[in-house]
């Protein structure tokens, strides 16, 4: 049985390498991501752009997806990425995309998802660029995400990766006037004006 004194109030950012079982040991008062063994730190909470293009991305998925096996999930929620193994002790991987698609029923548990979900959207966020650009879309890549769609709020962009034997393929950037569809879940559109009019 689990004590008290053996939950850690605090990990060692930037030292050493840390898993998902310590990850479930913390305590903390705010989200921190788990990529390669390494916390990243939310720096604060979404901006309301960032809030208001999560809404208008997840409702049209979440309508379209209404009957069908796939369902659509919003942050926080844990996404572990393991490259061979579900045990917490090798799991170096957590993230809390904005916006996952999953298909595969045995991928959730009670804590989230184990295993690469279908599709990630990613909203870019000014202190997190680095971190979604080059760190995530490369554990995206190589953890087998088929679809990972990033959106610039700022910018009122939208790009698609698809992966193809094993590596990313970059659409050409979407914005205003461009209805995008995905891959991954045939006959969804989504209409870009709907998502960027308005902020």
């Amino acid at each position: 049985m689990e004590k008290p004194q053996d939950k850690v109030k605090e990990p060692i950012a930037g030292y050493g390498h840390h898993s998902y079982a310590d990850y479930l040991s913390w305590q903390l008062d705010e989200m921190v991501e788990l990529i390669r063994g390494k916390v990243f730190r939310q720096a604060a909470a979404p901006r309301l752009i960032h809030q208001r293009i999560s809404g208008k991305i997840f409702n049209p998925i979440c309508n379209f997806l209404q009957g069908k096996s796939c369902e659509v999930f919003s942050a926080p929620f844990d996404v572990r990425l393991p490259v061979s193994s579900r045990d917490p002790d090798k799991i170096d991987t957590v993230v809390q995309p904005d916006l996952c698609v999953v298909c595969d029923p045995e991928k959730l548990d009670e804590l989230g998802c184990v295993g690469a979900p279908d599709l990630i959207v990613e909203i870019l966020s000014p202190g997190n660029n680095k971190k979604e650009i080059q760190l995530k879309y490369e554990v995206y890549e190589t953890s087998g995400v088929k679809e990972y769609w990033m959106v610039h709020p700022d910018e009122r962009t939208l790009l698609i990766y698809t992966l193809e034997t094993g590596k990313y393929r970059p659409s050409r950037l979407f914005t205003f006037g461009d209805r995008v569809r995905s891959q991954v879940l045939p006959g969804f559109e989504l209409d870009l004006d709907d998502v960027f009019g308005g902020l």
